[in-house]
């Protein structure tokens, strides 16, 4: 398997695997990204930023997420905890499989790359939040050496679980 930068040539591949995570996370009962987010805009901005991610098997576009080392201003009010750390940290978002890769390891793939990407750059942080009701994630992130750290509130208000590593 291969992970490199996503280009615009990918936007459609990345949509279809996004889509399958919304329809996943329905049928689990989970609303999270019910609301027609990520979005091909959202899409389109990741890959000019060059914080899209693609994972490519036999010629196919089968997993994407975005690292970023943007600032995020709702990791700056964090409740019932703290952060492990206050320093640089890279955050991973919009993590997702496409189905007919599932159950493979790929999540940890994808964290294990993040990782070496934050080392090349000296940051030794990765932030991520999820939806209270997503245990799929919850256990990728308790399996992979994440320590939950407390609650944030995106901009529109709604919770999500904080966690942290530090390696």
């Amino acid at each position: 398997m291969q992970i490199r930068n996503a280009i615009p040539a990918d936007a459609d591949s990345i949509m279809h695997i996004f889509r399958q995570a919304q329809a996943s996370l329905h049928n689990q009962g989970v609303n999270q990204w019910q609301n027609g987010y990520p979005n091909p805009e959202i899409v389109d901005r990741d890959i000019a930023s060059g914080n899209g991610l693609v994972c490519i098997t036999n010629s196919l576009i089968c997993a994407a997420f975005v690292l970023s080392f943007d600032y995020e201003d709702t990791y700056d009010n964090i409740f019932k905890g703290q952060w492990l750390s206050t320093g640089q940290y890279g955050v991973i978002h919009r993590m997702a499989i496409g189905d007919a890769f599932k159950g493979q390891g790929l999540g940890t793939v994808m964290i294990s790359h993040a990782e070496q990407i934050c080392l090349s750059r000296g940051t030794h942080s990765i932030k991520v939040d999820t939806h209270r009701d997503n245990i799929l994630m919850q256990s990728l992130l308790g399996k992979n050496q994440f320590c939950r750290c407390g609650i944030i509130y995106l901009e529109d208000g709604q919770e999500r679980l904080a966690f942290e590593k530090l390696f």
